[in-house]
């Protein structure tokens, strides 16, 4: 596979500082497949690349909603939950509250998204700098707009890999 586009949104940090989340990216590869929400995140040994994950839900018994795993009463009935055995006998690290909705098969494919990731926020973070920066629109991951025609078209590549990414 090769990475044909990076597209990169930063995230603009508060005045005061200490927000390790640095950017949410969107990655191309083959123009065929996107994998959206890869994280940038400033970690104690530098910046770091988090794939996309969901938080993992189970079921009420009364209205068979959808609650976050652990929860104590249902988000929608307001029933109180059944204590799950498996989940109090588990240590403390072996309890999932997140599941991987997209990731690496080997170290070796991680090592070249990572670095491909990193590369275009590196260019993006640069670019910010400028006075003369425009930051790039993602009219197309707008989630909010059920309404397709209302959106603008991109104005500037964002972050885009290019030739410049490898293959994965």
């Amino acid at each position: 596979m090769k990475i044909t586009e990076i597209r990169v949104k930063l995230v603009l940090a508060p005045p005061e500082g200490g927000e390790k989340l640095k950017a949410f990216c969107s990655v191309t590869l083959d123009n065929e497949i996107v994998i959206r929400d890869v994280k940038v995140i400033e970690g104690n040994k530098g910046l770091f690349i988090a794939m996309p994950s969901r938080r993992l839900t189970v079921r009420c018994p009364k209205c068979s909603g959808k609650n976050p795993v652990r929860s104590r009463f249902c988000n929608d009935c307001g029933a109180r939950q059944r204590a799950r055995e498996a989940e109090s006998e588990e240590p403390a690290a072996g309890r999932r509250l997140y599941a991987d909705v997209a990731h690496p098969i080997h170290a070796r494919a991680r090592q070249k998204l990572e670095h491909a990731v990193l590369a275009a926020f590196d260019r993006e973070s640069r670019a910010a700098r400028r006075l003369d920066y425009v930051p790039p629109e993602f009219v197309d991951l707008d989630y909010d707009d059920p309404d397709q025609s209302l959106r603008r078209p991109r104005t500037r590549e964002a972050g885009s890999a290019g030739g410049e990414a490898g293959a994965v």
